[in-house]
């Protein structure tokens, strides 16, 4: 059987409150936030999702963001017995230093620990780590 054809569209993070992590993440991309809903009849006031897309045509995928009533942050670096990291992101940037001030900026925390001087380990604001390294950042 020959594999069907297949694309990833698109990564979810669980989030505590993902409307205001979409916004986080709107402002450090500066992708707009296509859509989103929240909270569902009965649930609490972060319940929801939102999903941002690309409008420049760099980037096919999305990111979104749903709510995780029990969500706790992973621990950077992993360790034996602490909530682990199931995913991150990776984001190319032309310009180490002012991609980390920027993203400083918009709300991201430095990591205090950093595995290689070529890459920065963020945090976001509800603590997933995400990393900027110098990449292509045209498609």
């Amino acid at each position: 059987m020959a594999a069907p054809k297949m694309r990833v569209s698109g990564v979810v993070l669980g989030a505590p409150n993902p409307r205001e992590l979409a916004k986080f993440y709107s402002k450090l991309l500066g992708w707009p936030i296509a859509d989103q809903a929240g909270p569902r009849p009965g649930q609490p006031e972060e319940d929801g999702w939102a999903i941002l897309r690309p409008t420049d045509g760099r980037s096919a995928v999305s990111l979104a963001f749903e709510y995780e009533a029990d969500y706790t942050p992973p621990v950077w670096p992993s360790r034996p017995g602490c909530p682990q990291i199931m995913a991150h992101v990776d984001i190319a940037v032309e310009n180490l230093q002012e991609a980390a001030e920027w993203a400083l900026q918009a709300g991201a925390t430095l990591a205090e620990h950093q595995p290689r001087p070529q890459v920065r380990v963020m945090q976001d604001p509800a603590g997933h780590p995400f990393c900027l390294f110098v990449g292509r950042v045209e498609a």
